[in-house]
């Protein structure tokens, strides 16, 4: 294990470790991390080790996996960050927005159809970052350590290289076919090969600008001078003031009360923590539905369709930035509601699709989870979009920017690339942040952290998390056991389609009884998340990494 980067964080926080008002406090018996790769979680251990706290941990990870897990971990995307510190719960949201001069109409042609692609891949796809602005923002308000020392090991592994896992050649072989000819992704990705070093000293450079100057560079500085550069070369649209311009913001967190516990989720521009509430809702109020039902049999996985179909309704009509337009979140998830949406579904039948309306009246991202020994929680969801954004890497600076702009609605009615239907309030608009499913979620009992969870997965986020919840919850599995376990999606559009994955198969007479009741059964052709999730029973913390994945964990004494 290389040990050189936290030589200054293990000398200087001796003092910390040794407070006694922090001492005091002490609540758990160790910390703990799940994260999406081993370096993420060793650097993440180290500083829980050194004394820091879930927040300087969560920084120091987040900037390690901007560098060691390119597809997904970043400094050129967004996100979303749960935190749970001294027993409040805290929103921060990080995410992209629309650049000024962006439109409405931005990827039809000239007769209204989407340009495919166009939202996708290139500089035209590229949302102005968040990252950056958001790990300075939570590390400003709550961390203990000194910044530039959480961003030790990520310069670390930049210059001295770390050694590309088989997934990753795998995602960029992948990437390399889609963005040929369109991006300069080949330029600095084309060397990724399994079991080999790979070095990046551009983002070496970038990232002890940020170290030395925090935010200011990424923003204006030397940083945001080769970005602005870039954008111009390649005809995107991010300009100085755009950059000059970008905040993250504090949020209230959506709050669920459910069976004696406190669950912390992600608010809008996120979908994620009202279809939870909805999810989770709808099926209380069929609770009768559910008795007795084998998990994932074809009853069980049918009344889990029901449900999802209506929270898609509900989620391509109502949300989008809370800046923008309104988003009816109270109406959304009011008990009353929720028990209409529930008195909606067929528990024998699939209900027609025409059928499925929103009931009020008129792949790739990155999460990992972190309790410290305070006790105090982060559960972090940052996103390129897909696999290595749109493609485009700062030339000088030697990192990739997202595709977040296809998280718009490019037009009313026409899916994304996760086959997601959006309409009006999620359009295209500059400054206006675009809608994601991220759903970092904390779930607190009596006042204490007990589940940390999140995942990857676009559209299959929160129905990941909301079956994580069911298997440990209904059918009392093991930590590692519900994660592991086969997930299933539906999202209203394509009708009737129930997607899996190849890690886990719906087939045999499960999958043949489903047939014959009407649905489509479809491999999406992609693992479905990878949730990083830590558990807390008696004080005593665990963790389980996807076996989807190549996440680790590791408890902190």
């Amino acid at each position: 294990m290389i040990s050189m980067p936290y030589r200054s964080l293990a000398s200087t926080i001796f003092c910390v470790m040794l407070t006694p008002a922090l001492a005091a406090q002490t609540v758990l018996q160790a910390g703990a991390v799940a994260a999406p790769d081993r370096y993420g979680a060793e650097v993440a251990a180290h500083v829980l080790k050194a004394g820091g706290n879930a927040v300087d941990a969560a920084v120091a990870t987040a900037f390690t996996l901007a560098v060691t897990y390119p597809e997904a971990g970043n400094i050129g995307g967004g996100g979303f960050m749960t935190l749970y510190v001294e027993g409040k719960p805290y929103f921060l949201d990080y995410r992209e927005v629309a650049p000024r001069a962006a439109s409405r109409t931005m990827y039809l042609d000239k007769q209204g159809k989407v340009i495919d692609n166009l939202s996708l891949v290139g500089a035209r796809a590229v949302g102005v970052p968040g990252t950056v602005m958001g790990l300075w923002e939570a590390h400003r308000r709550f961390g203990k350590l000194k910044w530039a020392e959480l961003i030790e090991p990520a310069v670390h592994y930049a210059e001295n290289g770390f050694v590309v896992a088989e997934k990753q050649y795998q995602y960029r072989d992948e990437a390399e076919k889609l963005f040929a000819g369109k991006t300069n992704f080949s330029q600095y990705f084309g060397k990724l090969k399994t079991g080999e070093t790979f070095r990046q000293p551009d983002l070496a450079l970038t990232l002890k600008r940020i170290a030395r100057q925090g935010p200011r560079d990424f923003y204006q500085g030397e940083t945001a001078r080769l970005l602005v550069r870039q954008m111009r070369h390649d005809k995107g649209l991010i300009n100085a003031e755009d950059l000059k311009r970008y905040r993250a913001r504090w949020r209230e967190p959506i709050s669920i009360e459910w069976r004696g516990n406190r669950i912390y989720t992600a608010p809008p521009p996120s979908s994620g923590g009202i279809a939870l509430a909805q999810l989770l809702g709808i099926k209380e109020a069929r609770a009768a539905d559910f008795a007795n039902v084998e998990h994932n049999s074809p009853r069980y996985l049918h009344l889990l369709a029901e449900i999802e179909k209506r929270v898609f309704a509900d989620r391509a009509d109502y949300l989008g930035d809370p800046d923008h337009s309104p988003v009816p979140v109270a109406a959304l998830t009011a008990p009353d509601y929720l028990r209409q949406r529930a008195g909606e579904i067929n528990p024998v039948t699939i209900s027609p699709t025409p059928d499925v309306k929103p009931g009020l009246e008129r792949h790739q991202t990155t999460h990992f989870s972190i309790v410290d020994r305070w006790g105090n929680a982060v559960a972090n969801t940052y996103t390129l979009n897909w696999d290595y954004g749109s493609g485009v890497v700062v030339k000088g600076a030697g990192f990739l920017l997202n595709d977040e702009m296809d998280d718009f609605s490019a037009k009313p009615g026409v899916a994304n690339a996760f086959g997601v239907v959006g309409k009006d309030a999620n359009a295209i608009a500059p400054g206006k942040r675009m809608l994601s499913s991220m759903s970092p979620t904390i779930v607190t009992r009596d006042g204490m952290v007990s589940l940390v969870i999140g995942t990857p997965g676009g559209s299959r986020i929160f129905t990941s998390i909301f079956q994580v919840l069911n298997n440990l919850y209904d059918f009392g599995m093991s930590l590692q056991e519900a994660v592991a376990a086969q997930r299933i999606h539906h999202q209203l559009l394509p009708k009737d389609t129930l997607y899996y994955d190849s890690y886990a198969p719906l087939t045999g007479s499960v999958a043949d009884e489903l047939k014959a009741m009407g649905y489509t059964l479809e491999d999406q052709g992609w693992l479905m998340g990878d949730i990083e999730a830590i558990r807390i029973v008696d004080g005593r913390p665990e963790t389980a990494s996807d076996p989807r994945g190549r996440g680790t964990g590791r408890v902190v004494k």
